[in-house]
C-alpha cells in the first residue's frame, strides 16, 4: 500500500514455504515486515520466514507459543514503526486450528462446555447430498466425547488470541493512536461439530461452516450495532483501500466497500446475494482404514465417515433482502445435487426444499448463481436482474473436468 508501513505476521498460506514456490526466502511483494509460518497450523515446533530468514522455534512456552510469539512481534512493531507514516497489519493467528494446544494457563478452562446442540446436532441428513448421507446416526458416544473435547480445546486455544488482542488495543491506547485506528476481527471459515452426524470440519455449504464472525471499530463507526447485510471476505480488501483513501473505480476487485454500512450512511444500495463456492478434494487411491468407500475421499474418520470428496464441489446464492432468506446450492456429482433452504422458516437447514420450491423461485435463483459465477470487477457489485427467457438445466450447471463452472444459457425461442 503506497505510503504505508505494512506488517504481516502469522499463518500466510497452507504450505507456504515450499521449494517451488519460492522457498521461505520468498517474501510477498508489499509488506516492509514479514513474519510468516511455514507450512500448516502449528503451535510449537515450526519455523518463521522473518523478512525471507529462517528462524527456527522449539517447545518453550515461554519464548515458542506461537500465539504469544505474533502477539510480541505486533507490539515491537507497534512499538518502533515511524510515527510519520500511517501503517497496516495483518495477524493470523493458527489458533483455533488444530492440533488445539492451548497455553498451560489455559488447559483447564471451559471444563463444563460443549458443543451446541442445535435441532440439526446428531441427525441424518437423508435430504441432503450422498457426502451428508453417508454420515453415521446416532453418532457414538465415543464420537461426541471428541467432538465436545475438541470444540473446548479450540475455545481454549482462543484465550490467547484474546490475550493478543487486549495487548494490541492498550498499546495502541497508551500511543494515543486507537481513535485513529480500524480494527477488523474476523476469521476464515466456520466449523461443524456434529451436525447432521459430521464430526468435525469445515468443508460444508451450510450457515456453521461458511458463516464467520466480523467485528469492527474504529472512527466514525457506532459501538454496539449489528448490521445484518450480506458481506463476504471478498469486501475486505475494498474497505481497506476506502479507509486509505484509494479510488475502488480504478480496481478490479468483486467486493464492496463496508465503510458506508459501518458509519451507517443512510441510503445505502448493498447486495442481496453473495456466492459462495467450494472446490472439493480427495485421494486418488482409497483410504486403507476405509477400502470399501473406494478412491476420491479424503478426511475419514475411524468409523469411515468422510468430510471431503472430490465431487464435494459446489456452488451456492446466500440470498437475504425483505422478502427472501434463501439458501440455493448446486454440486458438480452425479446426481447433479441441488440443495434450496428457506432459512426463515428453517433457521438450521433441516429440510431441503429443492423439490417443492415454486419452480419461478428456482429458476430465479439458478440465474442468479450463475450470473455472480459469470461477473467480475464492478459487475459482481450490482444486483442481477432476471432474465424471463432463462430456462432452468440443472444438467449443464458445471464443466465435464469439474475444475470450473462454466455456465451455459438455455433460452426459449
Amino acid at each position: 500500500m503506497c505510503g504505508y508501513q505494512t506488517f504481516f505476521a502469522g499463518k500466510y498460506l497452507n504450505e507456504y514455504g515450499a521449494e517451488d514456490a519460492g522457498g521461505i526466502g520468498h517474501v510477498p511483494p508489499g509488506w516492509s515486515f514479514w513474519y510468516a509460518l511455514e507450512k500448516n497450523s502449528k503451535y510449537y515446533n515450526y519455523t518463521l520466514s522473518v523478512n525471507g530468514k529462517a528462524r527456527r522455534h522449539g517447545e518453550n512456552y515461554s519464548v515458542d507459543y506461537l500465539t504469544d510469539v505474533l502477539a510480541n512481534m505486533s507490539l515491537d512493531f507497534l512499538e518502533y514503526k515511524s510515527n510519520f507514516e500511517p501503517f497496516f497489519m495483518m495477524i493470523a493467528t493458527p489458533a483455533p486450528h488444530s492440533p488445539w494446544i492451548a497455553a498451560p494457563q489455559y488447559k483447564k478452562s471451559f471444563q463444563n462446555v460443549s458443543a451446541p446442540r442445535n435441532s440439526n446436532f446428531n441427525i441424518h441428513g437423508k435430504d441432503k447430498h450422498w457426502l451428508i448421507r453417508q454420515a453415521k446416526t446416532p453418532m457414538t458416544n465415543s464420537s461426541i466425547q471428541f467432538l465436545d473435547d475438541a470444540f473446548r480445546k479450540r475455545w481454549q486455544t482462543l484465550l490467547s488470541v484474546d490475550d493478543l488482542i487486549e495487548k494490541l488495543v492498550k498499546r495502541l491506547e497508551s500511543h494515543e493512536e486507537l481513535d485513529n485506528t480500524y480494527i477488523f476481527y474476523t476469521s476464515d471459515n466456520g466449523f461443524h461439530t456434529g451436525q447432521f452426524s459430521l464430526p468435525i470440519d469445515k468443508r460444508q455449504l451450510y450457515e456453521f461452516d461458511i458463516k464467520v464472525p466480523l467485528l469492527v471499530r474504529g472512527p466514525g463507526i457506532k459501538p454496539n450495532q449489528t448490521n445484518k447485510m450480506l458481506v463476504a471476505n471478498v469486501d475486505l480488501g475494498p474497505t481497506i483501500l476506502d479507509i486509505a483513501g484509494y479510488d475502488l473505480n480504478k480496481t478490479q476487485m468483486d467486493g464492496m466497500s463496508l465503510l458506508p454500512l459501518l458509519r451507517g450512511d443512510a441510503n445505502v444500495t448493498w447486495r442481496s446475494d453473495v456466492l459462495v463456492e467450494y472446490q472439493g478434494e480427495g485421494h486418488n487411491s482409497s483410504d486403507p482404514t476405509c477400502p470399501a468407500l473406494g478412491p476420491g475421499v479424503t478426511h475419514c474418520f475411524p468409523d469411515c465417515v468422510c468430510e471431503d470428496a472430490y465431487n464435494n464441489t459446489y456452488a451456492c446464492v446466500r440470498t437475504l433482502s425483505s422478502s427472501w432468506d434463501l439458501q440455493y446450492c448446486e454440486f458438480d456429482d452425479r446426481e447433479v445435487f441441488v440443495e434450496v433452504y428457506n432459512l426463515t422458516a428453517d433457521p438450521h437447514q433441516i429440510t431441503n426444499i429443492a423439490k417443492t420450491i415454486d419452480q419461478e423461485i428456482l429458476e430465479k435463483m439458478n440465474y442468479r448463481l450463475m450470473m455472480l459465477q459469470s461477473c467480475s470487477g464492478a459487475t459482481c457489485r450490482t444486483p442481477g436482474v432476471f432474465d424471463p427467457g432463462y430456462k432452468f438445466n440443472p444438467h449443464l450447471m458445471f464443466s465435464n473436468h469439474g475444475t470450473q463452472a462454466r455456465r451455459l444459457f438455455t433460452r426459449s425461442l
